[in-house]
């Protein structure tokens, strides 16, 4: 939900430049892993709470605490948006709203590593169907022959899981796509910061009918808080300090590390053990990604 400029590096540094640019890079690099890492464990945290109030749950009291910090942070001039602007802000609300849920639903159902591995497929797509260099075809079958793995047919698949996933990867290509438009229509984080109000909006009714059904006990209710701190907050302000330290091609590279990152948390918080065959898979679709990052970031630059 962040946009930035690269600032491309001056001419005649000095060593204690470059020094300090190190340093900076460093904090950029530690940021995002913190970034990740926190996105990661709040998913984790928030699934500790299905056994009591269900993913549904759990996303709209996620989905209401990056409600308040983002318009907070953002403060939209709602009352001075005109149609052309509110139509694209809204579509990015629904495909928010849809997206989490569908996400944590499939994390109840087929484990935190895949899900967000396959949820990870959106953006790739989107990356890979807007170009057409070879290498980008050659990142594409790679995705594609690790999702075939990754889905094969097995006595314990579960395809509802997996077609919820898929589902959030479709939810977040088009996030992409509606923020770039988003992006060009409202002034800086207005348009994001309204369509999260728009979600927690659209949650309030949801969240009501499943809490009020399935009641939280403090402790479910502090996971799902939780996992609204660590899934929503804390990422949005690392990106938008490592974003100022990083250049935009590295925090593309670095985002692809997510899948393996959810992998090792599932593992870690909640017992999710991959196969030996599901963690190759995993680790050849973050380097797709990975390489048509840069490669698109080389192009670009030529």
């Amino acid at each position: 939900m962040t946009t930035t400029e690269r600032l491309e590096p001056a001419t005649g540094t000095t060593t204690a430049d470059t020094g300090t640019a190190g340093t900076g890079r460093a904090a950029g690099v530690a940021l995002m892993l913190g970034g990740g890492l926190s996105n990661q464990f709040g998913a984790a945290t928030g699934a500790l709470a299905f056994p009591v109030v269900g993913p549904a749950g759990v996303v709209a009291v996620r989905q209401w605490v990056a409600a308040v910090v983002l318009l907070v942070a953002g403060r939209p001039r709602l009352r001075s948006f005109t149609a052309r602007q509110w139509w694209p802000v809204l579509g990015l609300a629904a495909v928010f709203a849809t997206m989490n849920l569908s996400l944590y639903t499939a994390i109840d159902r087929i484990g935190l590593g895949l899900a967000v591995t396959l949820e990870f497929l959106g953006p790739l797509a989107v990356a890979l169907l807007t170009s057409r260099r070879a290498v980008d075809l050659g990142c594409a079958l790679a995705a594609g022959a690790a999702v075939v793995v990754l889905t094969r047919p097995q006595p314990s698949t579960d395809y509802a899981g997996i077609g919820l996933a898929l589902l959030a990867a479709v939810c977040w290509g088009c996030y992409v796509l509606l923020n770039r438009t988003v992006g060009r229509r409202v002034p800086g984080a207005q348009g994001s910061a309204a369509a999260a109000g728009v979600s927690g909006l659209l949650y309030l009714p949801i969240g009501i009918a499943v809490l009020w059904q399935h009641p939280p006990t403090p402790a479910a209710l502090g996971c799902a808080v939780a996992a609204g701190v660590l899934s929503s907050v804390v990422p949005f302000v690392a990106d938008l300090f490592a974003l100022r330290r990083v250049p935009a091609n590295s925090f593309g590279v670095f985002m692809s590390v997510n899948p393996v990152l959810a992998a090792v948390v599932g593992l870690v918080v909640l017992g999710q053990r991959p196969g030996p065959l599901e963690w190759v898979a995993i680790g050849v679709i973050v380097a797709a990604n990975a390489v048509a990052v840069l490669a698109g970031s080389r192009a670009a630059r030529r």
